[in-house]
């Protein structure tokens, strides 16, 4: 065997760790710098600032030490990891204000609102007023100004959950009780400590961008949203939106489920089977309720429905036609993807792709056109359109009848100028949509969006052969157009369906965690699966057999009976 020992010689053990950035830049640090520290020499002051760093693909806090090498990049405040990290963060200032101004009190972060915001609820004593809550914002910028570090410390899992119980924070003891490890790490703050389910920013210096609202019967801890980063919007009141998600609350109180400890014993216990029981039977009750409203509003003619990705629109729209059914009025499905205009007129993107989201992509002149026609009874022959050929061809002829009401399932199902042709007493427009309000702890929520995702990650799955690294790459599209096509719109609706179930991600846990797993690690999704697995580990598995064969989540899971049901 041939070798060059020139090649190689003793050396002394480094004193230093370089990073490499993405665009090659190279800085050198002694060994245990923390990342922060190269970024404040690499980037300075950025006009949106840096929060947390990818260090070798992982997601790591400012505060991580450098023993060694590494590829590093900024993550900032107008990604999506770098938001969730201020708002948890911003969260747990305002917690430690609270406890220091108002001792005997504590509080519960519940959903958020879509101009940037959570809605919290305090609980030990009457609502803050107007005073108190400038009293604590006030507080809470002057630490901001301070700068105080906001410090994780590694104790003991027995001694947590001591803590958390001596607090009255039973759903966190219960939860945290259930850990196979020995230890848990707590964040330190003003000698405030907690538990949270992610990673913090490494001093209050970083979260200057906030304010706080009052909102009965709560208030608004305002944050800055990504698309403006450094902005806080002007508050917007959302009525239905925020009364669907009251709604929700009322119905976790019902089914003795206030959090995913409580829904964990309600599976220990076997008490999940009513748990099932019961929230599809509130979900019959309202699509029951939607059908009667629209059965007696003589008047409308078109019933649209609008929703972001995996809001189980289709099983809902299939429900609600037989709801209607059972009222007397014949539903009839008019597929908007089948005015399509031809291929080569189809709008494009920023990058040169065609843009089917657009509301151009659609011929809306004939949508209405055939609307005002169906609506008068006269015959229309429909389109179809030829996905494989980009081109659209002639479809069946159709006559309704004076008992029909068309019904219409897509993205711009909200949008007026969609249906700008028809008038709007002929019209009951629906927003449907995942509003789940089931949090890990009164400090921790689950995002709607992440439920969504789950949904979608398990049904590409079953009907579309996709792997989860394939949804999670085109998760950030599927946003962006619900940001821009959807959301502006929602509160147009005549009415709001919530498809959330407080029991589907101890379901959807035993279904996603393998496809998420299979996601390779040298995957540029690997931190949002990380996340996502470290979501679901709080959940104990549910058998996906209680779930009824009509059931939305089974638009999702698969073994819909609803699947091949056309009216």
């Amino acid at each position: 065997m041939n070798s060059d020992t020139t090649l190689v010689w003793t050396s002394a053990p480094r004193r230093t760790a370089q990073i490499r950035f993405p665009d090659g830049r190279t800085y050198e640090a002694p060994v245990g710098t923390p990342v922060e520290h190269y970024f404040q020499t690499a980037v300075g002051e950025p006009e949106v600032p840096f929060i947390a760093a990818l260090v070798n693909g992982e997601l790591r806090e400012l505060s991580y030490k450098l023993w060694t090498d590494a590829s590093v990049e900024p993550l900032f405040l107008s990604e999506s990891d770098g938001i969730r990290i201020y708002r948890r963060s911003l969260s747990f200032l305002l917690i430690t204000v609270i406890r220091e101004l108002f001792p005997e009190s504590y509080i519960f972060v519940d959903h958020s609102l879509p101009f940037g915001g959570f809605f919290c609820e305090v609980g030990g004593r009457k609502p803050f007023d107007e005073d108190e809550l400038a009293q604590i914002e006030d507080r809470m910028h002057e630490i901001v100004d301070k700068d105080f570090s906001i410090r994780r410390e590694r104790v003991s899992l027995d001694q947590a959950v001591k803590m958390f119980r001596e607090r009255g924070e039973n759903d966190k003891a219960k939860l945290l009780a259930r850990r196979e490890r020995e230890d848990i790490k707590l964040y330190n703050l003003r000698d405030s400590r907690d538990y949270f389910h992610g990673y913090m920013v490494p001093s209050t210096g970083y979260l200057p961008y906030f304010t706080l609202h009052k909102w009965p019967p709560g208030f608004v801890l305002q944050y800055p949203r990504r698309s403006e980063p450094t902005k806080l919007f002007s508050p917007t009141d959302y009525p239905q939106l925020t009364a669907i998600f009251r709604e929700y609350g009322k119905r976790l109180r019902l089914l003795g489920v206030g959090s995913v400890s409580g829904l964990n014993e309600a599976i220990d216990s076997g008490r999940i089977r009513e748990t099932v029981l019961v929230s599809e039977a509130l979900h019959e009750q309202r699509i029951a309720h939607i059908a009667h409203e629209i059965s007696q509003q003589k008047n409308v003619r078109l019933a649209l429905i609008a929703g972001p990705s995996a809001s189980g629109k289709t099983t809902f729209s299939k429900r609600l036609s037989i709801q209607l059914l059972a009222e007397g009025v014949h539903p009839f499905p008019l597929a908007l993807d089948d005015y399509f205009v031809d291929r080569e007129k189809t709008p494009k993107d920023e990058n040169g792709n065609y843009n089917f989201e657009a509301l151009e992509a659609l011929d809306v002149e004939l949508f209405n056109k055939h609307l005002q026609a169906l609506m008068r009874e006269e015959e229309v022959q429909l389109p179809h359109f030829n996905f494989h050929t980009g081109k659209r061809e002639k479809g069946e002829r159709v006559k309704l009848g004076p008992d029909h009401i068309i019904i219409v399932e897509g993205i711009h199902g909200l949008n007026p100028k969609l249906v700008a042709g028809v008038s709007d007493e002929r019209i009951y427009r629906i927003y449907v949509s995942a509003l789940t309000q089931l949090n890990i702890d009164r400090h921790n929520r689950v995002p709607t969006t992440d439920t969504r995702l789950i949904r979608r990650i398990v049904r590409d799955a079953t009907y579309r052969g996709y792997t989860a690294a394939d949804t999670l790459e085109q998760w950030e599209m599927v946003r962006r157009g619900e940001k821009e096509f959807i959301f502006p719109y929602q509160e147009h609706a005549d009415i709001m369906f919530n498809s959330a179930l407080v029991f589907e991600l101890a379901v959807l846990k035993k279904l996603a965690e393998p496809l998420l797993l299979q996601v390779k690690p040298s995957s540029p999704r690997r931190v949002e699966v990380r996340r996502l697995l470290a979501l679901l580990q709080w959940f104990e598995p549910c058998d996906p057999r209680l779930v009824p064969d009509n059931s939305i989540l089974r638009e999702f899971i698969g073994g819909s009976i609803l699947r091949d049901y056309t009216p």
